[in-house]
């Protein structure tokens, strides 16, 4: 039966109805009264009906109410989780995978899959027991286990050391739980990657030399990785193509349909649509049977093994180079789509950043690059001094810039949503009128410092670097090393400019003693922490008043105060001899707040409250996997790190911009899965591979 109002109201006699539309005439409405109450009725009815059938609902963890779920997760006696890490906060998606894992309790493919689902990260299980060297008995033969691996599998051995090593070893009987040992009876290995792989959609490479490029814009050595393939369903365990890994020649040599190109030869049909390398070389494609894997080590002033005039391309994935055919035309445009092993979503990238880019007004000039202009400086000159530069891709921009902001207004200039353009500056330069503001949004900017001089009539208020790398040391070497250590990534001369610094890396910061700084989930970097990271212009005097909030500041820190420092580490040191007194410090001691961070013991700063080291108790440093700008690890701390730091922060996660990561909280949630689902008898234990 139908409960629609037009519905219940046909039911009534004729009668009714009809003086009910006669009423209705007269005083001149839509709808009678007697209508109108009939409609009142079915709106109560359909109330009634879908409580109804919300209750049959409720039954299905796919369709029940919000509040039902952890009570249908009691009865199957799920444990709930930290809901902190954004990919894995959602308690019906656990509550059913719960239901679906209990018939295969107890299995690597399971501990495998829950892995992947209480830390979002890439996962392997290993069961160590299947990698034991065996005393054979005749009655129960294991070919598998044999005691020397074959040293004709050169592409096994490559794994050796790794979760993917075939090769058998004897029994280690420290506990795996402590990550002491591994290879014995009752043990399960979960191997976890926090290192992600992230794509580069046609970034254009970076000439070394006639026909030679890098894939890096910065020209400088990297390893290239693969796209991990995603498991739909729990069926196999993870293999190398499963998780991110770092190319090596020989991989890459093998297996090539699997990681380059779309397709085999020109004309054929697509065999891989979503390949982690493919090049392209004046608007044509290099298919996958032009390509050639070799070693492009330096060889005296070249490189080693470079392709003959044969049409050939050479690729090096372990130092991300390329070798165009001795008979290519030079110099060319080399367009490469390839991914880069990063640790934090920070420094702008092709990752998702929609909640830093809201749609410009509709009174907001916009002017597209290269759509609309084929150069920053000529879209700059259309604004007018306010306005939105957008760039559209991901190449690079050799330009000279110099903005100016007209009175009240912003500028903007920032990479569309999954880009990543770089901008190869000889000159960066912002002045506006006054209450005039600045925004860079998504860049990475290399070849010259940021700066907002206090000449010619500048009133810039504010400035702020969002999801944007200011290269530390300027610009990078070919071995990876900053070629400017010493000099600043930002300078801002002008007295009352408020800086915002939001998931970005910059290197050294230097500012007027009345401009105030806010960085949030960023990586300050000095080069070193003997060096300067935070000053005043001269690099030694009080700069700026300084707030920081989940960063990592390497090198020396010298604020006008600090209103607040909370989750951060400030890694700095004294060099030897050195003109400052200490290697942090604040004018101001008598107010602001130093929280749940660390900082040197010597440090000049107002009160603390949970830092450390501590007066007296055993000394605790940051271990990290590298401090240097380039490498996938960077800013990553080790899992070495005192606990006292990796679980330092207010909320118990890491101090310091990898913060966000909430990697403890991750791997406490891992832990409660594992106590519920390894199997009686065994013992599980957590590694980390990257």
């Amino acid at each position: 039966m139908s409960f629609a109002a037009q519905d219940l109201f046909n039911l009534l006699p004729a009668v009714h109805r009809i003086r009910d539309a006669r009423l209705a005439e007269e005083a001149g409405l839509d709808r009678g009264p007697l209508e109108e109450l009939i409609d009142v009725f079915a709106q109560e009815i359909a109330v009634m009906a879908e409580s109804l059938n919300q209750t049959h609902d409720d039954l299905f963890i796919e369709t029940c109410a919000d509040w039902v779920v952890p009570y249908i997760g009691d009865l199957i006696g799920y444990e709930s989780l930290h809901s902190v890490v954004p990919e894995v906060a959602s308690p019906r998606a656990e509550v059913a995978h719960t239901i679906a894992l209990r018939r295969r309790k107890g299995t690597a493919l399971v501990l495998e899959q829950l892995a992947r689902d209480v830390t979002g990260w890439d996962a392997k299980a290993v069961e160590y027991f299947q990698r034991l060297c065996w005393t054979q008995y005749m009655k129960h033969i294991r070919p598998q286990a044999v005691q020397a691996p074959d040293m004709r599998q050169r592409l096994a051995l490559e794994w050796i050391g790794t979760a993917f090593e075939t090769a058998n070893r004897t029994v280690d009987v420290r506990h795996i739980a402590s990550g002491g040992g591994r290879h014995n009876i009752p043990n399960v290995g979960v191997h976890l990657w926090r290192i992600r792989a992230y794509p580069h959609r046609d970034t254009q490479a970076a000439q070394a030399d006639v026909r030679l490029y890098r894939i890096s814009p910065l020209n400088h050595d990297m390893p290239i990785y693969n796209r991990p393939l995603v498991e739909r369903e729990v069926s196999h365990l993870a293999g190398p193509e499963n998780v991110p890994l770092p190319l090596s020649r020989r991989r890459l040599s093998r297996q090539l349909a699997l990681h380059y190109g779309v397709r085999p030869t020109a004309g054929a049909e697509i065999d891989n649509p979503l390949p982690a390398l493919q090049m392209t070389v004046d608007n044509t494609v290099f298919e996958r049977d032009r390509i050639r894997i070799c070693n492009l080590s330096d060889d005296g002033p070249t490189w080693a093994h470079t392709p003959p005039p044969d049409g050939f391309l050479a690729v090096d994935p372990v130092l991300g180079r390329i070798a165009l055919p001795g008979d290519a035309p030079d110099p060319a445009t080399v367009r490469v789509r390839w991914q880069e092993g990063a640790a934090l979503e920070i420094g702008g990238g092709e990752y998702g950043r929609g909640e830093s880019l809201p749609e410009p007004a509709d009174t907001t000039t916009r002017v597209r690059v290269p759509d609309d202009e084929t150069t920053i400086a000529a879209a700059l000159t259309a604004l007018g001094g306010a306005g939105v530069v957008e760039i559209t891709d991901s190449s690079t921009y050799p330009e000279t810039l110099t903005v100016d902001i007209g009175e009240n207004e912003t500028i903007e200039i920032r990479a569309a949503d999954g880009h990543r353009p770089f901008l190869d500056l000889a000159g960066f330069t912002v002045t506006g009128a006054e209450g005039a503001g600045f925004v860079l949004n998504g860049c990475l900017i290399a070849g010259a410092p940021l700066e907002v001089p206090d000449a010619g009539g500048n009133a810039l208020e504010r400035i702020a670097l969002v999801h944007c790398t200011l290269v530390p040391g300027i610009t990078l070497s070919p071995d990876g090393l900053p070629v400017q250590p010493d000099a600043a990534s930002l300078s801002v001369a002008l007295s009352g400019v408020d800086i915002r610094i939001e998931r970005s890396i910059v290197g050294t910061v230097l500012s007027d003693l009345r401009a105030d700084i806010i960085a949030r989930d960023s990586i300050i970097d000095g080069t070193d922490p003997e060096r300067v990271a935070l000053a005043a212009m001269d690099g030694e005097s009080p700069g700026a008043a300084v707030t920081l909030e989940a960063c990592t500041v390497i090198g020396k820190v010298h604020a006008r105060e600090m209103p607040l420092v909370s989750n951060s580490i400030l890694l700095a040191a004294l060099a030897d001899p050195d003109t400052w007194r200490v290697p942090v410090r604040a004018e101001r001691k008598q107010q602001g707040c130093v929280r749940f961070s660390w900082l040197p013991l010597s440090a000049i700063v107002p009160q603390r409250f949970e830092c450390q080291p501590e007066t007296g108790a055993p000394f605790v440093a940051p271990d990290f996997t590298s401090r240097r700008y380039g490498t996938a690890a960077y800013g990553q701390l080790t899992d070495g790190t005192p606990m006292a730091i990796r679980n330092g922060a207010d909320d118990g996660s890491e101090m310091g911009a990898t913060h966000m990561l909430y990697a403890t909280q991750r791997e406490i949630n891992l832990n409660i899965r594992l106590r519920e689902y390894t199997r009686v008898g065994l013992d599980s234990g957590i590694f980390y591979e990257s």
